[in-house]
């Protein structure tokens, strides 16, 4: 907020920016009511509301992260009103007051906090819950925390911070592991878990599937996960329960091995196309995917396997391949130059094998390049003592071994993996999708991954400066509740909005002390009319679809990217204004079933 001195008046600028826009999304969704039911205010000795501080740390995830002590600064730049506070509200916030509001933020029922969120989420922009998503990711943590080893607060359990496989590149860092689940239509999170840092992939879709059927209320969605689904007891867990699933098949199982054996020798007749999606530059071959049902059959579980080839994986795995041998080759060639050097260390055989093994596993070439290792013999006289040589001149055989590395490819292994590639395999328990739509709906996953890819760029969920596991675990909900406010404001604002009506500030004569705006229902839900200055802004829509033109239903075959943050109010809309079904009717909202948050 800027103040300057003209005359009688005091001219006091404050910022809007896109707070109106968020505030507008968050009101529909009832998140401040839902988080006030959650967290009242039933301390006297509180000087600020619980529900507005947690309201306002989502919107500055959603905007513009800021660290926890920074919210007071940066919330001074705003309009108050748009955070339900006064201007002696906002001068009060600060880093001990905000830590203490996670506190009770992890003390109230969390997971149905999650629950009535998206369910309100789902009823009010009609997210369809037929196919679901599910990924995990890693909040890598710089420090010791020697505390955080699972012990519980009052009777709820917090995580382990501790070592695991980070999916940052950062093994020397601890972590926790964060599991999100988003709806195929327009990738909006529905489900979030947070665990301990050593928990690995495979164990967590059976409760993550059991609180999603909760959620949704039935268990015939379509989960769609990467390849750590790919396991008996999950699988198995789903489909008796009459789910549905479609993951890709590790390639460590031995349905993979026979198909790339058999395709080596007997090459496929029966692909069919699946897919094709036009090139991006012209003149370049447009992308196609290929399917077929496996040769051997169904899966050691009774499942069925569909085989895709994707030209565009053909060419890099290609690529790929020739890269790793260039690379290998080169890392032998260095090695014998060391050898040849007669400071060299490497004095045995055994030595220069394990150096060579070495430089062919860190290039990925062990498979396709080969090496024998060649010893030359060299024998030297030297005198036993100093002086001229004389006949009875004592001499020492001195004998020298050189080894050098002989190299080759092994273009038999080659010729076999180069007849499968571009190839993967989708296991599913669907009798009904076409193999096409199998793949449609596996290729939807990528939009999954942008959503982890936001809540690491724009949100920034690492580093975390915070000590205690437990407001780290409060914090990551409010991580997970700006990434969900986020998804359909970027999806539906491009739509119905036309942004360039918006005013990016506002600035009003002083004459005397603002009023004070309590933080009530009233002044949580209705921001945006307040900021609203222009005329000819349109108000907003209550429902995405249109009254004047139906929907057009989307290529389910072809991936949606959905905005990456508010920045990206004003591109072009890629999907449809309305996108799904009747949330209600389809979701089985009758009730506010419980998932673990």
């Amino acid at each position: 907020m800027v103040q300057s001195e003209s005359g009688p008046f005091t001219l006091r600028t404050e910022t809007l920016g896109a707070l109106p826009i968020v505030n507008h999304f968050l009101a529909r969704m009832s998140l401040d009511a839902i988080i006030d039911a959650h967290l009242p205010a039933n301390d006297a000795r509180l000087r600020l509301d619980p529900a507005v501080v947690i309201g306002l740390l989502v919107r500055n995830l959603t905007i513009d992260h800021q660290p926890i002590y920074a919210l007071g600064e940066w919330a001074a730049g705003f309009d108050p009103s748009l955070f339900g506070m006064t201007a002696a509200d906002v001068d009060g916030l600060n880093d001990d007051r905000t830590g203490r509001m996670l506190d009770r933020l992890f003390d109230a029922d969390r997971a149905s906090l999650i629950t009535r969120t998206v369910l309100a989420a789902v009823r009010e922009f009609d997210i369809n819950m037929e196919q679901l998503h599910n990924d995990s990711t890693t909040v890598t943590f710089s420090g010791g925390y020697h505390q955080a080893t699972g012990q519980t607060r009052g009777d709820q359990a917090t995580p382990t911070i501790t070592y695991g496989h980070n999916k940052d590149h950062r093994p020397d860092l601890k972590q926790l592991l964060c599991v999100l689940t988003v709806s195929a239509d327009g990738a909006v999170p529905v489900a979030f878990r947070v665990l301990d840092g050593n928990t690995g992939d495979d164990p967590t879709h059976i409760p993550t599937w059991d609180g999603l059927a909760a959620l949704v209320g039935r268990t015939d969605f379509l989960y769609v996960a990467d390849s750590k689904l790919a396991n008996r007891p999950a699988m198995d867990h789903i489909a008796s329960r009459g789910g549905r699933f479609v993951t890709i098949l590790p390639r460590t199982r031995k349905e993979d091995h026979q198909f790339r054996d058999r395709i080596a020798t007997h090459p496929v007749t029966t692909w069919t196309e699946a897919h094709r999606r036009p090139a991006g530059r012209q003149g370049n071959p447009a992308e196609t995917w290929h399917t077929t049902t496996n040769p051997a059959g169904p899966s050691i579980e009774g499942y069925r396997i569909i085989w895709v080839r994707s030209s565009t994986k053909t060419d890099r795995d290609a690529d790929s391949r020739t890269d790793r041998i260039s690379k290998g080759i080169t890392a032998l060639d260095d090695l014998n130059q060391r050898l040849l050097s007669p400071k060299t260390r490497m004095k045995t055989k055994v030595a220069v094998q394990t150096a060579a093994d070495a430089a062919l596993k860190a290039t990925g070439a062990a498979r396709w390049v080969g090496y024998t290792i060649t010893e030359d013999t060299t024998t030297k006289l030297k005198q036993e003592k100093r002086g001229r040589p004389g006949p009875n001149t004592n001499y020492r055989k001195i004998v020298s071994t050189r080894h050098r590395l002989v190299f080759h490819t092994n273009e038999t292994l080659i010729a076999h993996d180069a007849a499968s590639d571009g190839c993967f395999p989708l296991i599913t328990n669907d009798q009904h999708l076409t193999d096409a739509e199998v793949l449609a709906a596996y290729r939807y996953q990528p939009n999954l991954e942008r959503r982890n890819h936001l809540l690491k760029g724009h949100q920034a969920v690492a580093p975390v400066y915070l000590q205690n596991v437990h407001r780290i675990e409060a914090l990551l909900l409010c991580q997970f509740l700006a990434l969900l406010t986020g998804a359909p404001s970027n999806d539906i604002s491009a739509t119905t909005w036309p942004t360039s009506t918006w005013p990016t500030s506002r600035s009003t004569p002083n004459t005397g002390p603002a009023p004070h705006h309590q933080p009530n229902e009233s002044s949580k839900s209705s921001p945006v009319s307040h900021a609203t200055t222009s005329p000819t802004t349109p108000a907003p829509p209550s429902k995405r679809s249109s009254p004047t033109s139906p929907p057009t239903t989307p290529d389910p075959s072809t991936p949606r990217h959905p905005h990456h943050h508010l920045h990206h109010l004003t591109a072009t809309p890629t999907r449809s204004p309305k996108c799904g079904y009747n949330a209600p009717e389809k979701c089985g909202t009758s009730g506010t079933p419980s998932v673990t948050g």
